[in-house]
């Protein structure tokens, strides 16, 4: 309950603000729809002209307060108009149906998953490289600092082009860009792993006379299981982010990033804010698997307590 409770209160402070800012943001398009409807609503002032917030104009006319919650085309959505959006969309809706985030969250949790596993394959064994080549720790560490200073959102359509100029389309482009963001965490954090014993149990091992590989096997890697994991819960958030992003410049008609995009071409904003919501449990789900994964292989390996 301890470990609850600070996260519930912050869950309601930012619904608190969320709920908040609901008010100023949707007032005027509230007051521009009561005037189209034959509403009595006091004008604007020209001090409130010059306003944006929408507060002065919401204070004189109090009945447009409840307005501001239920706009068809709202600027900012209430929450519950968010939930509803879901509930409808999720449980509602087949999951064969376009209108499902079921198949659209399908569609980017493959992308997700595909590059997920090849950057943390292609992480680990860059890590093992790095801790026992000198020369790759010189070499490709720091040039795997450096692509991270590249904005995705710009090498998201480079990449997206040149695998479509040679007939590359569908999942895999989509994969790579989730594998160019995962691979990252996973290599520091392999890394640091790998390098966590301390000299006194290497000493150990070369006083058995164990090879390299029985070091690897027998300190190295189990002592670098806690860091993995930790690399893991992260990068598996970044190749989400990577799958939705790869779907933003292709124009797709699936997943989390296509429906992002429908919201906002069509001017309907809880579609947009319903996918991101969406994308936002996924994210938390995977990290909640990860998260439960790591408790039962750490007790079983007699590093945590039962």
């Amino acid at each position: 309950m301890k470990s609850v409770l600070p996260v519930l209160t912050i869950v309601a402070a930012i619904l608190f603000v969320w709920v908040l800012a609901v008010i100023p943001m949707n007032m005027h398009l509230t007051a521009d729809q009561a005037q189209r409807d034959g509403l009595a609503v006091s004008p604007e002032t020209p001090a409130e002209r010059q306003d944006h917030s929408g507060l002065g104009l919401s204070l004189r006319n109090p009945s447009l307060l409840g307005l501001t919650f239920v706009q068809e085309r709202p600027r900012l959505p209430s929450p519950h108009q968010v939930a509803v959006e879901m509930w409808d969309t999720i449980v509602m809706k087949k999951i064969t149906s376009k209108r499902s985030l079921v198949y659209h969250g399908w569609v980017t949790l493959s992308a997700t998953l595909l590059g997920f596993a090849i950057g943390t394959g292609l992480g680990i064994l860059l890590a093992v490289g790095i801790v026992y080549n000198r020369a790759m720790d010189m070499s490709v560490m720091p040039w795997a600092i450096a692509s991270q200073t590249i904005p995705i959102l710009a090498l998201a359509p480079m990449i997206i082009v040149m695998l479509g100029a040679i007939g590359i389309q569908g999942l895999l482009p989509k994969a790579i860009i989730s594998a160019y963001l995962s691979f990252f965490p996973v290599v520091v954090g392999m890394v640091k792993g790998l390098r966590s014993p301390d000299g006194m149990q290497l000493d150990l091992l070369r006083t058995y006379h164990a090879s390299p590989a029985q070091g690897f096997w027998k300190l190295r890697l189990p002592a670098s299981v806690p860091y993995l994991f930790a690399s893991l819960k992260i990068g598996i958030s970044a190749s989400l982010v990577g799958a939705i992003v790869a779907e933003l410049p292709t124009g797709a008609r699936a997943g989390f990033g296509a429906r992002m995009l429908v919201g906002d071409q069509y001017g309907q904003p809880l579609v947009t804010w319903a996918a991101l919501f969406a994308a936002a449990i996924t994210a938390a789900a995977l990290v909640g698997l990860f998260s439960l994964l790591e408790r039962l292989t750490l007790r079983r390996m007699g590093m945590v307590r039962a």
